[in-house]
């Protein structure tokens, strides 16, 4: 028998929303990096995209678990000499665009490298409850009830 290599042509990409609200944002960013990279999917192949399109909304209605909502640090560097900076999770979540630590969540679960940008091509992520993408008629992916441990008050 001869193992089984999926062409990008053979791929069909599905659309799926997540509900974001009071979920964890570890636990939600393992379940969306697996569904980005197509690891859920018995065609599985490491070199094509057979992943699927993934939406998250009320990313700004994340949790996290122990104090990490105030004690995680989230690191960036100016590019001078000694200008590091850091923000909390709280500010960011607090802050202009809070959907940027989902975002980061997953993007350091998906391996870098050219594929990886374009995996990460297939994440929509929106602070709200609205997305502009009905007409690709997503589908509910409940992870909340996959794991009682998804899901936390917040």
């Amino acid at each position: 028998m001869k193992t089984f290599s999926a062409k990008p042509a053979e791929v069909t990409k599905k659309w799926i929303v997540i509900d974001a609200t009071g979920l964890v944002v570890g636990r939600l960013a393992t379940l969306v990096a697996m569904r980005l990279r197509g690891k859920h999917l018995p065609i599985y192949t490491p070199h094509v995209d057979c992943g699927d399109n993934v939406i998250i909304i009320n990313a700004e209605k994340v949790v996290f678990t122990g104090r990490k909502r105030d004690d995680k640090m989230y690191y960036h560097h100016t590019g001078f000499i000694g200008g590091i900076k850091e923000r909390s999770a709280k500010s960011i979540l607090e802050g202009r665009f809070p959907e940027r630590v989902v975002e980061k969540a997953v993007e350091r679960m998906i391996p870098r490298g050219p594929l990886g940008r374009v995996q990460m091509g297939n994440l929509r992520v929106y602070a709200g409850s609205e997305h502009p993408h009905e007409a690709q008629q997503p589908e509910a992916f409940d992870v909340g009830a996959l794991n009682r441990k998804n899901k936390r008050a917040a």
